[in-house]
Formats: structure tokens, sequence, C-alpha cells
């Protein structure tokens, strides 16, 4: 399978410290990949790799087929990004900003400014000085510019930073949009699972700079992730009673009080009346299913384990 952007064993060593390793991304055409990764875990690294803003310390990148090398410019006029915080000439209006950057990549499609601008409500702040705009307005604009020109692949290192929870409704609604009717392609970073969740397509998790799993959110949808919660007092008499009594096995225990049973053909009522006559006071008990988040939270656990 080719891919649009695929890399092998990256790795970025910075004064004696690894940054990232052994990291190998595969990215299809039109569709949306989140990389996942609390703050820290090397997210923006290979951003900066990707980009050519860094150079890898070994492994390879390959964008649109061919080995991305230092000298390699005219790619990137394929590509659109923001990597950490977007950066203007704050003299200049949002709408000046723009154009500048249509001259620089040498695109003059007839209304593509004002169409961008539209696209991220930005019209009527567009003839006003960018060091006028508060943080969302500049992440906004910074969106703009990097899909202004129709590029082929869009890299986004946290695009929803300033954002209130409509403007990243919109911006999601906006992706997805881009990539259905443009075919355009993200790779978009985020520590807020919940933002990926709703419009990924695949999923690169990255924890301490290592890649712990690609995954589609098709194959996460379709795995028996429900279970029974549990918050009870007394998680070790819960779950003695659990095992012994009720001879489950597939049940996990989280923190001091949680617990979780994933074992098919239990129900809540069963394991209350057992933990009640077992004199285990129960918090609370309910049903439910497994988030990204949730599965994020066990990959993760899984690899500090070793």
């Amino acid at each position: 399978m080719s891919y649009i952007l695929q890399t092998d064993h990256l790795c970025k060593t910075i004064d004696g410290k690894e940054l990232v390793s052994d990291v190998d991304i595969h990215i299809k055409k039109g569709e949306i990949y989140g990389f996942l990764g609390p703050n820290g875990a090397g997210k923006t690294t290979v951003m900066k790799m990707i980009t050519n803003l860094w150079k890898p310390t070994g492994g390879v990148i390959t964008l649109f087929g061919k080995t991305l090398e230092a000298d390699s410019y005219e790619v990137l006029k394929r590509m659109g990004s923001i990597i950490e915080f977007p950066t203007f000439y704050g003299h200049m209006s949002g709408k000046e900003n723009l154009e500048f950057h249509c001259g620089y990549m040498g695109y003059y499609k007839k209304g593509c400014v004002e169409q961008v601008l539209e696209m991220l409500d930005l019209t009527g702040a567009a003839d006003k000085r960018v060091k006028s705009y508060s943080l969302g307005m500049r992440q906004r604009l910074g969106i703009a510019r990097a899909i202004l020109c129709r590029p082929e692949l869009v890299i986004f290192d946290e695009p929803a930073n300033g954002l209130d929870p409509a403007g990243m409704k919109q911006i999601r609604d906006l992706f997805r949009m881009l990539c259905t009717e443009y075919g355009m392609t993200f790779m978009i970073s985020s520590h807020l699972l919940s933002e990926i969740e709703s419009m990924a397509d695949m999923i690169g998790m990255i924890h301490r700079g290592k890649l712990v799993k690609e995954i589609t959110m098709e194959e996460i949808a379709e795995m028996d992730t429900a279970y029974i919660g549990l918050v009870v007092e007394d998680t070790k008499r819960a779950a003695y009673v659990l095992a012994e009594k009720l001879h489950l096995s597939n049940f996990r225990i989280i923190g001091s009080s949680k617990i979780r049973i994933y074992e098919r053909g239990i129900t809540t009522q069963k394991v209350s009346k057992e933990l009640m006559l077992n004199d285990v006071g129960i918090i609370s008990i309910g049903e439910h299913t497994e988030t990204l988040e949730d599965y994020f939270l066990k990959m993760t656990a899984e690899v500090e384990k070793g």
C-alpha cells in the first residue's frame, strides 16, 4: 500500500537526549490521522521533522513517494502546517498576511483569500491588523493560511489552541469537509482525545517518544469494549467477591476505588447483589463502553509495564 506520508525508524536526539525513537507512521491520502499523546510525548518533534524544520538523527521520511531531504523545498509547497503557534506580520491585516502567503507560494486563484476568510469566520476582521487579534483569531488565521493554497497534506500541531467549544466543532466540521470534498489529507496532533475521536479515521499513539499503536477508529469501534463500572468503598474485598463468589477473572482495579468488569454474561444486578451480600459498600455501578481515551490509557499502561 502506498502512503502520502510515511516514516521509517524516525529518531531525534538533542544533546544526548532521545526525544523520539523508531517512529513508524503511515498516512493514506484523503484521511484524517490523529496523532495522540500527552504533552512532551514527542508529537511536535515528529511534526518538525516532517515539515523539515528539524533534521532527523536517524530514519527516513517519505512524502508523496519521495524521500525528504535537507533541500526538499519544492515538496513543502504541497503542504500546509501550523507547528506550535502561528506567527504573522502584526502590522499587516489578516487579509494582507494571507495575500502575502499566496505570493511566496505562487498561488493566485481568484477569490481564494476571501473564501478562506469566510470559512474561518474572519471576514469581519479581514482588514484589522493582526496585532489586535485575540489568541483564538490568530489560531483561525493560522488555519486559514495552512489550507489557503489547497495543499495535499496539512500538518496541524494542536489546532484547537485558543478556540472555544463552538469554535472547535466548527474546525472539526471544516477539516472533515476539506477531507471529503477536496481530498486533502490531515495529520493532527492533540492531547485532547475527545476532539480526535470525533473526526479522525486513523489514530497514531505516541508515548515517551515511541509510537505505541496505529489503529483505525473503525477497528476501535468494533472491539468488544463494553464493561461494568464499579466504584466501591473497599476494592480489595470487592475483588475477592468478584473472583471467589462470582468466579470472574476478566476485571481490572483502577486506582483506589474503581473496578471495571469486562466479563460477558454478567449483569449489574447480579454483581450488586453479591457485593451487598458480602458487605461491600457500593458508591456507584453502571454499564459503559470504552472511549478512545480509555483505549489510549490502557495501551500506554501496557508500555509502562514493559
